[in-house]
């Protein structure tokens, strides 16, 4: 056996997961030890979950159980963004320029505050190219490295949770057939990955265990560390139906909560599948594995095999791994489902994986490479300093030469310092540029918003018509009008221009008749047409201008829609109901900011078409995530 071993550590947003592995004789991982510690509810705070996290690793390694220095750690899932997006067929040396692109419109942070890696996963049936991308604030990347360097680990990778759990799961259970899905609830995050014939596609999913027990405080009014003992001592997923209701009255309301979050996970999950069958042409699951703290509160497995109708298992990433004596198996029995993402990040350091990505910031990969290297950079001076002591005697003669090799220095810096002037203000002259660019790119996006909200609201009034349609109750609702905008919080400037609509009164979006060159270069038969109409605002502008003005930011969208009267005189509120469907519908969306999304004014009485069907409306206001300027 090889006295070799390292640490992989999970700094999740519950527990601190540490395991020390080695590698056996046969060339096999082995499992020396491993620990888990609660990190209670403060670590859910940002401003103190540095504080938590150095003091719940001091506290491991403090006990000296662990005897290895080197560590992987992985990233909590509500600090990684991850994605996984497509690219149009490209040769190879153009791949990364796209990815830089796609990285600059889907990370949600600037990329110079970000620390960003992807992992090409194969190819679709399209033909194009997908790619697991994922990110993490610089700073979150840092606060991990000053807690392990203050407890002398050296950290040498971070890794994302999807990617561990990839690679632990292909580890252990490579040899499936068909679809596999694995599902991962953890405390604030979980993750949705699908294997199929060598790849893989993954989702994260921002519902966790902590979520239940969020809700249960609400309902109890008691602190979030009282309230989550109890739901780990008496907590279950309630099966609903004509299951008796427990007597302890937490128990009942926990077993409710429970059932409604996971619920809602369900949900998720299940678009999840259904993106993935549409969107990747892959297969419907045959199978499911939990995994995840979260994924043992008693009846998940069969709430998932009620709702999924697929056989259950839970993830053993211990599978294929050597138990060496040292370890505690009953220990390792409870906890096994959740070490996942250790056993990933271990494998990384024996064999290359399927999904590889390091998310250690330029910054600290050249200061570990200096410190791998400051003994030879020692040795070298002490070489240097007994040559010195050796030569004493030629001290003078010395000088001499170092003086002469000064002024040849001098004269060979010169020209040097001279050309690094001139690549300085070429680098201002570069950053300039990239300024520049930032800002068409930035108006570019704004002008292709309206396109894309409209597919996206409409793909929403589906999933409302799709959810409460049944046999023999038509469902229908549709946008009626939608030109109004409110600018709201803008302050009374001289000169501000007025808020501006939409689209024009020949049904022309504005931003078209505006921008004739966008036009020419997008759609050159669309440009003759606008301009043989005098549609343009200025038919002889030649090219796009960007001019500074005074800023007018839409926030909220005033939306009027239409849908089929459902009333009857046996549910005289199914009206009602719709409305408010669509309002919640509306507020899941990534486009749309929930608190400012809301129904406004009252139901219009159905306006009777025919004898039995008729059609009513009501308002909405949408309040956008993210300014968009007019």
């Amino acid at each position: 056996m090889s006295n070799k071993s390292f640490l992989c550590l999970d700094f999740g947003a519950g527990n601190l997961k540490a395991a020390e592995f080695g590698v056996a004789a046969s060339g096999a991982l082995s499992l020396r030890q491993f620990k888990i510690k609660p990190l209670g509810p403060d670590a859910a705070q940002d401003s103190k979950r540095e504080k938590v996290l150095a003091a719940a690793v001091q506290d491991l390694f403090g006990s000296g159980e662990f005897s290895a220095k080197r560590a992987n750690i992985s990233a909590p899932g509500y600090q990684v963004f991850s994605k996984v997006v497509k690219l149009p067929p490209v040769d190879a040396h153009k791949v990364r320029q796209i990815i830089q692109y796609e990285a600059q419109q889907n990370i949600p942070y600037p990329l110079d505050q970000a620390v960003w890696d992807f992992q090409i996963l194969g190819s679709a049936p399209s033909g194009e190219v997908e790619v697991m991308l994922v990110a993490m604030k610089a700073d979150a990347v840092e606060s991990m490295f000053r807690v392990s360097e203050a407890a002398g680990l050296r950290l040498e990778l971070v890794d994302a949770t999807p990617a561990a759990l990839c690679n632990a799961f292909r580890y252990n259970y490579g040899d499936l057939d068909g679809c596999t899905m694995l599902l991962d609830i953890g405390a604030r995050t979980s993750h949705v990955l699908l294997f199929e014939k060598g790849k893989v596609f993954a989702r994260s999913i921002s519902i966790g265990a902590n979520t239940i027990t969020q809700e249960f405080v609400a309902e109890t009014k008691m602190p979030f560390a009282k309230a989550e003992e109890i739901k780990i001592k008496e907590g279950f997923v309630g099966l609903g139906g004509s299951y008796e209701e427990p007597e302890n009255p937490h128990a009942a309301a926990l077993s409710k909560i429970a059932r409604q979050v996971m619920t809602r996970l369900h949900i998720q999950v299940n678009q999840t599948i259904q993106f993935y069958r549409g969107q990747n042409g892959g297969s419907a699951p045959t199978r499911l594995f939990l995994a995840g703290g979260a994924s043992i509160m008693p009846y998940t497995a069969q709430f998932f095999a009620e709702k999924l109708s697929i056989a259950i298992e839970y993830f053993n990433p211990l599978r294929n791994i050597t138990i060496e004596p040292s370890v505690n198996i009953e220990e390792l029995s409870k906890s096994a489902h959740s070490l996942g993402e250790v056993v990933g990040m271990a494998l990384r350091n024996i064999a290359r994986c399927p999904v590889e990505l390091n998310l250690v910031p330029k910054s600290i990969r050249a200061k570990q490479s200096f410190d791998r290297k400051k003994p030879y950079f020692i040795a070298t001076m002490a070489s240097l300093i007994l040559v010195v002591f050796g030569i004493g005697f030629f001290y003078s003669k010395v000088t001499e030469i170092k003086r002469e090799a000064l002024a040849h220095l001098n004269e060979v810096m010169r020209p040097i310092e001279k050309r690094a002037e001139e690549m300085e203000k070429t680098h201002k002259l570069v950053e300039r540029a990239k300024d520049e660019m930032e800002v068409y790119t930035g108006y570019l996006r704004d002008r292709f918003f309206w396109p894309e909200a409209l597919v996206e609201m409409r793909k929403l009034l589906v999933n409302v018509e799709d959810k409460i349609g049944r046999p023999g109750r038509d469902v229908g609702v549709w946008i009626e009008n939608f030109g109004a905008v409110n600018v709201e919080d803008i302050e009374e400037q001289e000169g501000a221009a007025p808020t501006q609509s939409l689209f024009g009164p020949n049904g022309i979006p504005t931003w078209m008749t505006q921008n004739p060159e966008m036009v020419r270069r997008i759609n050159p038969v669309m440009y003759e047409w606008m301009k043989s109409q005098g549609l343009f605002a200025n038919a002889e502008q030649s090219m796009l201008v960007v001019k500074p003005q005074v800023s007018t930011n839409l926030v909220t969208i005033n939306v009027k829609f239409r849908a089929v009267n459902l009333n009857n005189p046996n549910d005289p509120s199914a009206n009602g109901r719709l409305a408010f469907a669509v309002a919640e519908e509306f507020k899941k969306s990534g486009l749309f900011d929930a608190s400012g999304t809301k129904l406004v004014g009252d139901l219009e009485e159905p306006e009777m078409i025919a004898k039995g069907f008729g059609t009513f409306r009501f308002n909405m206001t949408l309040k956008l995530k993210n300014e968009m300027q007019l």
